[in-house]
């Protein structure tokens, strides 16, 4: 099951390399100071919290004299303009605060070049509006984005290779997997930062009110609906406690863990044909749906909640249970909260499954050769272990590097990377998630049945793929 899922190709990394460096690495201690738990050392970082799409020059300085931030030979004098997903200005959330101190500690060995970030939202919105902005072909120098958004800029021109940034260190540092989802006709077109595999948050305080005992790693589809029905209950206060919750959005793979964990697969693994409407890819979505439609185990608005919804829920111990990549452990590690992760619970496969994408941050094209060896300059640094030793807690995820060590709680999401399927790097794959997620919604909430809603978009996906 595990080769299957991470069987090597254009939209797919296999991750078994990270597993292996988590495993023969020596534990170091270093932490993020915003976190509230003892941090270990692993080697292994994220998506983060949404952010209304903000503006701000970084003003945060580092600690200490700068250890990893390079001194740009570019030349260039002036301000570069980083859009950040999931950023928010003043200390947002865990990500805004390593973010601004990782850019004030660049801009401290760079006294010549200022830093401009801007904040975009983790959802279809929020990516529409940075594939907007790069297309303009102004106001934008650097920009985080996930793998799957990547294809369409590339396509149009709007994406500058880094080929000539590229050092044979850092060639060799990078795993080599991850090359295949930034390549195309020959040369790389982003910096691969770090792999957020989707996990299963366990609001620890909530197990213990009801005296549940935390699960293992190999805890089954069964086990966990019993569990989330335990969790489902109503305090003498009136507060209602739900079991399970989780995003639903065109942009996000927070649920497809669940529907994969009967053996099913988006796409054939030659990305040529859509296969989620297998009879495992039925069975699995059912799965899914009976946690609201027959175990009542979800809030009412499960299928079309937000983000903070579910951060409130969690923070205010109405939410037991959350499946989510690993950028939001430490905003709620942050606020107090004690969570544990586990992986997905297991379907029929008898396996761990996990999806998710890959953090990579990219340079926009420019004919101003200064300005692009500048930006690529902060963007080496920004998916660098440099900046981890500046920025002690930046990464938030598994790591695109083997040199870099990442800090609890987002270590305890390398397992899950290890049997993650990985959103492919194909032009038409935006458009092929946005057919699909209005039918998982439509089944979520009861309008169509499992079957139906994962063969409705067949034939259009198919199309689009056959002309991919």
């Amino acid at each position: 099951m595990t080769e299957r899922f991470l069987k090597k190709g254009y939209s797919r990394a296999g991750l078994t390399l990270a597993l292996a460096f988590i495993l023969t690495l020596v534990l170091a201690a270093c932490g993020d100071p915003t976190a509230t738990t003892a941090p270990v050392a692993t080697t292994a970082a994220a998506t983060t919290a949404s952010a209304a799409t903000t503006t701000a020059v970084a003003t945060t300085t580092a600690a200490t004299a700068p250890l990893g931030a390079p001194v740009s030979k570019s030349g260039f004098k002036g301000t570069l303009t980083y859009w950040a997903l999931g950023y928010a200005p003043n200390g947002g959330n865990v990500f805004s605060k390593s973010t601004d101190a990782a850019v004030a500690t660049f801009t401290k060995a760079n006294p010549d070049i200022k830093v401009e970030i801007v904040g975009y939202t983790a959802d279809n919105a929020g990516f529409a509006k940075i594939v907007n902005a790069v297309q303009s072909g102004t106001g934008v120098d650097a920009f985080r984005i996930p793998n799957d958004s990547l294809p369409v800029l590339v396509a149009q021109g709007a994406v500058a290779p880094i080929d000539d940034y590229l050092t044979a260190e850092d060639k060799a540092d990078i795993l080599p997997q991850l090359f295949d989802l930034v390549k195309f006709d020959g040369k790389l077109y982003a910096w691969p930062l770090w792999v957020p595999p989707v996990a299963m948050y366990l609001n620890v305080d909530v197990f213990k009110e009801k005296g549940i005992d935390l699960p293992k790693d190999s805890w089954t589809y069964d086990e966990f609906v019993d569990i989330a029905k335990k969790l489902t209950f109503t305090r003498a206060n009136g507060e209602k406690v739900y079991g399970y919750s989780a995003l639903v959005d065109p942009g996000l793979v927070d649920t497809w863990p669940i529907i994969m964990s009967d053996g099913a697969l988006p796409l054939s693994t030659d990305n040529k044909k859509y296969t989620f409407n297998s009879p495992e890819g039925i069975s699995g979505l059912k799965k899914l749906t009976d946690l609201a439609l027959v175990h009542k185990v979800t809030p009412p608005d499960f299928g079309t909640q937000k983000q903070d919804d579910i951060l409130t829920a969690m923070k205010s111990k109405l939410q037991a249970m959350w499946s989510r990549p690993s950028g939001d452990a430490g905003t709620l590690v942050a606020a107090g909260v004690n969570i544990e992760i586990r992986q997905i619970p297991i379907g029929k496969t008898g396996k761990n499954v996990s999806a998710g994408g890959v953090g990579m941050i990219a340079v926009a094209a420019n004919k101003d050769k200064t300005r692009l060896a500048a930006s690529n300059d902060l963007v080496k640094y920004m998916t660098s272990a440099g900046v981890e030793k500046d920025v002690p807690g930046y990464f938030l995820a598994p790591s695109a590097r083997k040199s870099v060590t990442v800090v609890s709680p987002y270590n305890k999401f390398a397992p899950s990377a290890a049997v993650a399927w990985i959103t492919p790097s194909l032009v038409v794959w935006p458009q092929v998630r946005t057919l699909i997620h209005p039918r998982l919604q439509e089944a979520i909430l009861g309008k169509k049945t499992a079957e139906e809603a994962l063969n409705t978009p067949a034939d259009e996906a198919n199309k689009l793929l056959a002309g991919n």
